[in-house]
């Protein structure tokens, strides 16, 4: 048996991994052309308009509303919602906290759905038994690019009457059962923060298919106030401003034109990665549906047989950087803005106040599936730039730890 790095043995790589490089002479070419056109506010300018009809034509839909960021497309979506204080809103306990704060931010009441402990996303069955006359939305996060069971929370929505919000954050251009994930839902949204397939470096996109939604989607990311539905200066509700930049604009017109490529190759070594690591001992492989596609913003897997740590450890020696734990606790769990209810100054809204109809209370007994997930997760990143050797050395490297590991045991 080969001698572990992390014991003395040699390491499985030594090189350094090929960087991500996501930006190229198009988003040059594009990027100068804004610069040049001496107007970078989108209301005058031309190629935040085109990016979002673009985008709306690449997944199939009638609208996009553009963004400043993933969390703040979240939030213009809530405020589509437009919960009354103390209503819920079901999201899922493994995410960032951009799925979360937006409910709070609307003075809702964010509740959290159980996950599958492999796929880390959210079940229906949890959806379902946390819906409440209270309820008014369901955040469904399709985390690591790999798309929830769509069309059970789909009947799940329409069976209670509640809008479904899709949270395609970690999801660009996905297929589930042959269409885009983010068009299923009454709103799809996007993040183009730097480590996303498409990125803009910060930015988001909301898709919807509902006009009435679409003017309130506008409304909302412009202070209420919008030149085509607003008469002067009129200012529909309280809202805030998410106006996109040209800059932004031009880079994620540059970006759309070769997302699905990106998408289609980190399919592809996902899948390669998959099926080299199916048989390690001690190693579950998240499995690969027939009908949907995994884009792997990172590649996961649980390591069951081997204490997550000492294995993660024993892999980076082996020049394979990788982690364990992913966010490490329920998200709830990470801050004082839930647990502790530090929301707006010391008046801890909307939990201590006349809205709500019931106590909460936020301990990871709510989510023993995201705490079990969470426990043998391990991440690693890959990204289209990588080639299959470079996949091949990942999956040596994990053999080498989950054989070296059992046979040290």
């Amino acid at each position: 048996m080969e001698k572990l790095a992390i014991h003395g043995g040699s390491k499985v790589r030594t090189e350094p991994f090929p960087e991500r490089t996501p930006f190229g002479k198009r988003e040059e070419e594009l990027l100068l052309q804004a610069v040049r056109s001496q107007t970078l506010f989108v209301k005058s300018g031309r190629f935040v308009k085109e990016l979002e009809k673009e985008f709306a034509a690449f997944y199939g839909t009638q609208y996009a509303q553009a963004s400043t960021s993933g969390t703040a497309a979240i939030h213009t979506a809530v405020g589509v919602v437009n919960p009354n204080p103390g209503d819920e809103i079901i999201t899922a306990p493994i995410t960032d906290p951009g799925s979360v704060m937006p409910i709070l931010m609307q003075n809702a009441v964010p509740i959290f759905a159980d996950v599958d402990p492999k796929t880390l996303n959210m079940l229906p069955e949890s959806i379902e038994a946390n819906i409440t006359d209270r309820t008014r939305a369901i955040i469904l996060v399709h985390l690591f690019g790999h798309p929830c069971d769509i069309d059970e929370v789909v009947k799940i929505a329409e069976k209670h009457n509640v809008i479904l919000i899709e949270d395609c954050c970690q999801t660009h251009a996905t297929k589930y059962k042959g269409r885009y994930a983010g068009t299923f839902g009454q709103m799809g949204c996007f993040s183009f923060q730097q480590s996303k397939h498409m990125t803009t470096g910060d930015g988001g996109m909301i898709l919807t298919n509902d006009q009435e939604t679409y003017i309130r989607l506008k409304l909302f990311s412009d202070k209420g106030w919008d030149y085509q539905y607003m008469g002067d200066r009129d200012h529909a509700f309280l809202a805030p401003n998410y106006r996109m930049t040209e800059m932004q604009g031009a880079v994620g017109l540059a970006q759309l034109e070769k997302l699905r490529d990106v998408v289609e190759r980190r399919i592809a070594l996902g899948r390669v990665l998959t099926e080299l690591i199916a048989d390690a001992p001690g190693v579950e492989v998240v499995p690969l549906p027939a009908d949907r596609e995994i884009s792997w913003w990172n590649y996961i897997f649980h390591v069951t047989g081997h204490d997550p740590d000492e294995f993660c450890q024993a892999v980076s020696a082996e020049g394979i950087s990788m982690s364990a734990h992913y966010i490490k606790d329920p998200i709830y769990m990470r801050g004082d803005f839930l647990t502790k209810g530090r929301t707006y100054g010391d008046s801890q809204f909307p939990f201590n106040s006349p809205y709500v109809s019931r106590d909460y209370h936020y301990g990871p007994e709510l989510v023993p599936g995201a705490v079990e997930g969470l426990r043998t997760v391990a991440v690693r990143g890959i990204h289209e730039h990588m080639s299959k050797d470079d996949i091949r050395d990942i999956a040596k490297a994990i053999n080498k730890a989950a054989h070296g590991l059992a046979g040290s045991a």
